[in-house]
């Protein structure tokens, strides 16, 4: 019995051009994509990106993957990446990136996938390669998905010490007891960038005391 070939990708996103070339010996393989979308045997995660449908693939879908090819240079970082380490209790259904191109967002049978703009200086601090279900993404650092959670927020007060305290506990809900294990110096290199310098500031005073 013939191996389907759409198993060989996994759980990687593939492009049309790809899948294009595995179906050579197929006539028209454009129209072979739109029947094996429409067959569940793919599913689409934007115009001419695909992933294998887990069903066939037997291997589960990459969010942060999915969310670094649907849109980049990107990584996945603020509210998704806080929830993944398990820096906040609420569970967070948008899976959130930061980019260096401008704001977008694509929604697809996997979800919401959101990405938000910063400086071309500002993006490269604290990011790390991840391995999960078998493939590496690019995900920010504890550190740097704080930083981006506070320069995304419209609401984040941007003097007191009191208040940033106050966002923290009450208004993320964030887990206090980790700033202790923040590298201090990723938060002094966002700082450095300019903005919201003030309260980033704070942040690297408040990590120091601990």
């Amino acid at each position: 019995m013939k191996t389907n070939p759409l198993i060989q990708f996994g759980n990687v996103p593939i492009t049309t051009a790809t899948l294009a070339s595995c179906l050579s010996d197929v006539a028209y393989p454009l129209q072979k994509i739109q029947l094996l979308e429409a067959d569940g045997q793919i599913v689409r995660l934007k115009r001419g990106l695909y992933v294998v449908a887990h069903a066939l693939s037997r291997r589960p879908y990459s969010l942060p993957l999915c969310a670094n090819h649907i849109y980049g240079p990107s990584y996945v970082s603020l509210q998704w990446a806080l929830r993944h380490y398990g820096l906040i209790p609420e569970r967070v259904f948008m899976i959130t990136s930061v980019t260096t191109k401008r704001s977008r967002s694509f929604s697809n049978a996997l979800g919401t996938f959101s990405y938000y703009q910063v400086g071309a200086g500002y993006f490269p601090i604290g990011i790390r390669s991840q391995a999960e279900e078998g493939v590496n993404s690019l995900i920010a650092t504890p550190e740097k998905a704080l930083c981006d959670t506070i320069l995304h927020d419209r609401y984040v007060p941007q003097q007191s010490m009191k208040g940033l305290i106050q966002y923290l506990e009450e208004d993320i809900r964030f887990d206090m007891d980790a700033l202790s294990d923040f590298d201090v110096s990723q938060v002094e290199a966002c700082a450095s960038m300019g903005r919201k310098e003030n309260i980033l500031t704070n942040l690297v005073k408040l990590i120091k005391r601990l």
